[in-house]
C-alpha cells in the first residue's frame, strides 16, 4: 500500500537570518507571520488566500556556506497562481525585488523563477486548464516562455481550482 496524499501542504526552510527571510517572503508573496517559536528561532507564514495553518516554515540557523547548485537536496519550491495575469505580476514583483532568475514554459505549466536572500530557489507557476494539456499530459519540456503571448491568450482564465484529480481517473 502507498501513502495517498492530495498535495504538498507546506515547506520548511533553514535560513541564515530569520527576520531578513520573513521580510522577503512578506514582500514577494504577501505572506503573514501567523506564529513564532522563539526557542527554535522559527516563524510560520501563511499565504493570503490559503486555507492552511501555515504554508512556509522558516528556521534561523545563522550564516553558513551556500550549498553548491546541483548538489543533493531540495532544488526548488513551486508556488501556484490562479491566473496567467498573476504570473505576469509575479515576474514584475520578483524583478523589483532583485530576485528574478529566469522563466520557462513546461507545456502544461508556465513558470517564472526566483531566489530568496539565502539562495533558496523557487518557482511561481500557472497551470493551463486541464482540458488544454493535450500532448503535455505526459511531458514536461523546458521551452522558452512567451509570457506576452500567453497573457493575450489566457488572461482571466482561473485554474487553481483544478488541483485534485478524482480517484476514478
Amino acid at each position: 500500500m502507498t501513502v495517498n496524499p492530495v498535495r504538498l501542504n507546506h515547506a520548511v526552510l533553514f535560513v541564515a537570518d530569520l527576520e531578513r527571510s520573513i521580510a522577503f517572503y512578506e514582500a514577494a508573496f504577501g505572506m503573514t507571520v501567523m506564529a513564532r517559536e522563539p526557542r527554535a528561532d522559527a516563524a510560520f507564514l501563511r499565504l493570503r488566500r490559503s486555507g492552511n495553518h501555515h504554508d512556509l516554515g522558516l528556521f534561523g540557523v545563522g550564516a553558513q556556506p551556500p550549498r553548491p547548485r546541483g548538489s543533493i537536496g531540495l532544488y526548488h519550491l513551486a508556488w501556484q497562481v490562479d491566473t496567467i495575469d498573476e504570473l505576469e505580476q509575479a515576474r514584475m514583483t520578483l524583478a523589483e525585488l532583485g530576485a528574478f532568475t529566469g522563466e520557462s514554459s513546461h507545456g502544461a505549466t508556465k513558470s517564472v523563477y526566483g531566489a530568496d536572500p539565502d539562495g533558496n530557489e523557487f518557482e511561481v507557476m500557472w497551470m493551463l486548464p486541464r482540458a488544454e494539456w493535450g500532448d503535455f499530459e505526459n511531458a514536461a519540456p523546458v521551452d522558452r516562455l512567451d509570457l506576452a503571448k500567453d497573457v493575450a491568450r489566457w488572461s482571466g482564465v482561473r485554474t487553481a481550482g483544478e488541483l485534485n484529480r478524482t480517484e476514478d481517473r
